[in-house]
């Protein structure tokens, strides 16, 4: 009975055994592979997150276009180093990864922060193109309405297709300005200062935007901005992402107002201001220093610990004050008003009041002493000043006509050549 009773065991075993199968051996190969994969992930999220490096303007025509000929127009190197850094958005380490939804760009905010920064100056010099150029030019509207397009988009057409369609329509203009030598952008700057203008803006926005990080207020007054001007306080997960929206920004208007002094290097030498372009560019490459530590810090200024927000917040700040400066004395050098109402109304025309207003007022060689070009407000003030030197005898005119004999009339016709002589 004991053997009968041990062999009927062993079958029922058995038979349980091919019933009901232990999986207990699964859940290894399965932790193998979940492991390998966040291994991977974490590697191309290391990757992915690099900044890409800056490239050389002058080289960006050549690229875009296969060939090794110098500029055809003023404005080339400009459109193609606006095409090379939408297309690093594009054809960096991992593409575009701010609309990702799927692991690692889903887990990833840096490099989403930093391409975010770029896109909003790329936009910004999209915008600025048409007062730039001295002809219209529908491409560049549409070009406008690409960039300005959703940047987390992933339903068709994405973020990705999107740019693809504006790179297409700077692709046709930049062949356009090889085409055609006349068009391009204006000899006198046209469009320049409202550029810096709205980059003095979004320098300043970024500056409050770091400092807002910042706990303690008396390491704001070395940045002269007041606590009570600062939006609502960063949260802690957002901080590095405000960094690199600020480095991001950095990067591109580093480039771009490389390509833009290329262009306009005769503009800046006569206005007087290629020095403080220079320190622009240099502030904004201090900004791009590598980031040694793994994680953006918010310590003190001489703690354990640094604070790369206040930091970058400091490089920010002087670089709006020297983009302000650089569009103030632009505007007084570059006649950037007078230009673009003359020019459609009549070009041949633009020169004929010039002379009325010279002969009846006796101010020809004024713009001669203010160093040629002469602001537009200048002009209109102009003629108020020439009638204060002759002391009111122009005003007086009407009346003595009127009035006074053909002797009194002589008077007031001499007495204006006197202070020109």
């Amino acid at each position: 009975m004991a053997l009968t009773g041990k062999g009927a065991a062993r079958r029922r075993k058995r038979i349980e055994a091919l019933e009901r199968p232990e999986y207990g051996w699964i859940w290894k190969p399965l932790l193998a592979v979940v492991v390998l994969y966040l291994l991977v992930t974490l590697a191309l999220g290391i990757w992915w997150s690099r900044t890409p490096p800056a490239f050389e303007v002058e080289q960006a025509v050549a690229e875009q276009r296969g060939a090794d000929g110098g500029v055809s127009a003023r404005g080339t190197v400009t459109v193609a180093s606006l095409m090379t850094v939408i297309e690093t958005l594009l054809e960096k380490p991992g593409g575009y990864l701010r609309n990702d939804v799927a692991p690692p760009g889903l887990w990833l905010d840096n490099m989403p922060a930093w391409e975010y920064g770029v896109l909003q100056q790329a936009r910004r010099l999209a915008t600025a193109l048409p007062a730039m150029e001295q002809s219209q030019v529908d491409t560049l509207v549409t070009i406008q309405e690409r960039l300005q397009a959703d940047s987390t988009s992933w339903l068709y057409p994405g973020t990705e297709r999107q740019l693809e369609k504006a790179l297409s329509g700077l692709d046709d203009y930049l062949g356009r300005l090889e085409e055609h030598q006349e068009t391009g952008f204006g000899h006198a700057g046209q469009g320049l200062v409202p550029w810096l203008e709205v980059m003095a803006r979004d320098l300043d926005d970024l500056g409050l935007r770091l400092s807002a990080s910042v706990g303690n207020p008396e390491a704001l007054r070395y940045l002269d901005i007041e606590a009570g001007a600062l939006p609502a306080g960063t949260p802690w997960y957002r901080v590095d992402n405000v960094f690199y929206e600020a480095r991001g920004q950095g990067w591109a208007l580093m480039q771009l107002l490389k390509a833009m002094q290329h262009d306009q290097a005769d503009v800046l030498e006569a206005a007087g201001v290629t020095s403080r372009w220079t320190l622009l560019l240099a502030e904004l490459e201090r900004s791009q220093r590598r980031l040694w530590s793994p994680m953006v810090l918010n310590g003190s200024g001489f703690g354990v610990f640094a604070n790369h927000s206040l930091v970058l917040a400091n490089h920010m700040v002087r670089a709006r004050d020297l983009a302000r400066e650089l569009a103030e004395r632009l505007a007084q050098a570059v006649p950037v008003e007078t230009p673009s109402p003359a020019s459609p109304v009549a070009p041949g025309q633009a020169t004929a009041p010039e002379p009325a207003r010279a002969a009846g007022q006796g101010t020809p060689e004024q713009p001669t002493s203010d160093d040629a070009p002469t602001d537009a407000e200048d002009a209109q003030d102009a003629p108020p000043r020439a009638d204060a030197e002759t002391t009111g005898q122009e005003a007086a005119e009407p009346e003595e006509v009127e009035e006074a004999s053909d002797e009194q009339m002589a008077a007031p016709e001499a007495s204006p050549a006197s202070p020109d002589e």
